[in-house]
Parts: C-alpha cells; sequence; structure tokens
C-alpha cells in the first residue's frame, strides 16, 4: 500500500482553509466555553460513538414500543464501521494530506490521529450517522445541527483544515444517501 499513488488537494482550497482558520481564531478560540463544547463534540465524535449511542436509544424507545429495532440499529453499527474502515484506510492513503500544525498545548486533553488529514473521519461518520439516524424520528434536525458542530469542532481544535471537513461531511452525506437506499429500514 505504501506505493499507492497520492491525489495532491489543489492549492485552491488554501485560502478556505486560511480564512476559516482565521474565523475560528478571531471568535472561538480562547474562549473557554467553545473549547469545551468543540473540544467534548471532537471527543464524542471518535470512533462514531455519538451515533452509535443515538441508535442505542432509539432502538430502546422502539423496543418499547414494540417495534422492530434490530435493522435499524445494525445498519447504523455495521455501516459506521464500514464507513470508517473506508474513509480511513484506502480513502486517507490516497490524500495523505498533512494535518494543521499546532505549537504550544491545548487547553483540553485531545486524542491525535495518526492518519491524513483528508478527509476528516470525523465529519464524515457525522454526515454519515445523521443520514441514518433520520429515517421517521422528528428529531432529525438536531442529529444534523450535531453533525455540523461536531465536523466543526476539527477545525476549532486544529486537528482538521476546512477544506477536509468539507470533504468529510460530502463523503458522509454521499455514503449516508446511498445506504440508505441500499439498506432501507422495515416498518
Amino acid at each position: 500500500m505504501r506505493n499507492m499513488p497520492t491525489i495532491p488537494l489543489p492549492r485552491i482550497f488554501e485560502p478556505l482553509d486560511k480564512a476559516a482558520d482565521g474565523f475560528f481564531e478571531r471568535t472561538l478560540r480562547d474562549s473557554r466555553a467553545a473549547d469545551v463544547v468543540m473540544y467534548a463534540a471532537s471527543a464524542v465524535g471518535d470512533h462514531g460513538v455519538v451515533w452509535l449511542a443515538i441508535a442505542g436509544v432509539q432502538a430502546a424507545r422502539r423496543a418499547q414500543r414494540g417495534a422492530s429495532w434490530r435493522r435499524r440499529f445494525g445498519r447504523v453499527a455495521v455501516g459506521l464501521a464500514v464507513e470508517s474502515v473506508v474513509v480511513n484506510g484506502p480513502v486517507k492513503l490516497l490524500f495523505r494530506r498533512s494535518r494543521p500544525s499546532h505549537e504550544g498545548p491545548r487547553p483540553l486533553h485531545l486524542r491525535q490521529p495518526r492518519t491524513s488529514s483528508f478527509p476528516s473521519g470525523h465529519a464524515a461518520a457525522a454526515f454519515f450517522g445523521a443520514a441514518l439516524l433520520r429515517d421517521d424520528d422528528p428529531a432529525w434536525p438536531l442529529y444534523y445541527l450535531l453533525a455540523v458542530i461536531v465536523a466543526a469542532s476539527r477545525v476549532h481544535v486544529r486537528i482538521h483544515h476546512a477544506s477536509d471537513v468539507i470533504g468529510g461531511v460530502v463523503t458522509g452525506v454521499v455514503l449516508g444517501e446511498a445506504v440508505r437506499k441500499l439498506v432501507p429500514v422495515e416498518e
């Protein structure tokens, strides 16, 4: 796999990345409240934990009503595992983009990933999870709001460039909609 070709990202994204980083620097970084929210969002986004937890709550609610929940929960759990393997494996290997540089201590603890920066796995999992969780759930807008916060947190904590996050969002949306069509839930 080391001899696999690498696709460089076009330099056209550099102004976007610089502008987004400047926005976070001027408006949110160094705010204790923003740091707590964004670092927490990054943490719960690790390994799709928040999406699995929401799927578990959905399953419990459906089981109480006597409705089928196994297929829905399984679709989220297996889907997140496959999405993670695909995005964090071959997709990131194709790009091998360096992460943003960060000097000095972080305000809160943060797990440091070792994979390529593009695309953001957190953003991909967030929008993938939100897509799969939205079926027949009146709270679905909250899932997308949470997905936006998890995705944005990766720029705030300086683990990803904004273009990495956008790439992750697009990847998550495309994969999520594909799985919704290929593995529909039954009522």
